[in-house]
């Protein structure tokens, strides 16, 4: 497995700042946070979007994908969740990125079925344009549809290649579903992993990794055990919580704790 950071973890770092700490602490790939307040979103420029293309080629490193924030089962019309996501898609291919990560929100008074609907219809369309410019839409375990079973109720039913899913494993874990369950859910539309930690389902609080309760290990060795080969990607939510330890004193011992996990499931 290829070892990355997402850029939610360094709130407004310059590109070259991101790829410096990447390369210096050996993560192969950033998942980059697409969003206004970031140097990476959808109001960038062609010339703004092929320098940062060329920043990652020659630093070496990979953009895992772009974290967006599209809500695919939130009520209303279909267009401006869909014009959101063509807009993400467009800016990965232009970054050689893989990968549009999406939420799916539904509200608290949408029914399931309802909600489960809404989504599969809009996945399913923007399936369509992000295959012909080879990107794939990965649905995260998130909010309304934080399980493997909760978003395989939305993929199931759209049956796209390029329409998969993001396995956020805080998510899961608060969902209360086993990771061997996550993944035997997940597995058939998997596009990568986020890990992180917390101390409890009721303090959130990011943690280096390994410091918290999120079943880190169980996860690894039911990825290993599987012979998947993707991403894990560490998602520190630093922009969330301010008063967490800053991402750049702890990206070293991530990275060995992952390897040191990776090592012991092989």
């Amino acid at each position: 497995m290829k070892l990355a950071f997402s850029t939610l973890g360094v709130p407004g770092l310059p590109l070259p700042d991101v790829l410096s700490l990447a390369t210096a602490h050996g993560y192969h790939g950033v998942e980059l946070r697409a969003h206004p307040e970031e140097p990476v979103h959808p109001g960038l420029t062609p010339a703004e979007r092929a320098e940062a293309a060329a920043l990652f080629r020659a630093a070496g490193v990979e953009v895992v994908g772009l974290a967006g924030y599209a809500r695919v089962a939130a009520a209303g019309e279909d267009g401006p969740v869909l014009a959101e996501i063509r807009e993400l898609v467009r800016l990965a291919h232009d970054l050689g990125a893989p990968f549009v990560r999406v939420f799916p929100g539904a509200g608290p008074d949408v029914p399931r079925e309802e909600a489960d609907a809404i989504a599969a219809r809009r996945l399913g369309a923007a399936a369509e344009d992000a295959a012909a410019l080879g990107v794939r839409i990965l649905l995260e375990t998130h909010d309304s549809h934080r399980t493997g079973a909760d978003a395989i109720r939305i993929l199931g039913p759209v049956g796209h290649r390029h329409a998969g899913a993001l396995w956020d494993v805080l998510h899961t874990w608060l969902g209360g579903e086993q990771p061997d369950d996550s993944y035997a859910a997940l597995a058939p539309h998997l596009g990568y992993v986020q890990v992180k930690d917390v101390a409890s389902a009721e303090d959130t609080t990011p943690l280096p990794l390994g410091a918290g309760a999120v079943p880190l290990a169980e996860c690894v060795d039911v990825l290993t055990r599987r012979d998947w080969d993707g991403w894990l990607c560490w998602e520190y939510e630093k922009r969330w919580y301010e008063k967490a330890a800053p991402l750049e004193e702890l990206l070293g011992e991530g990275r060995e704790y992952l390897a040191r996990l990776l090592g012991e499931a092989a």
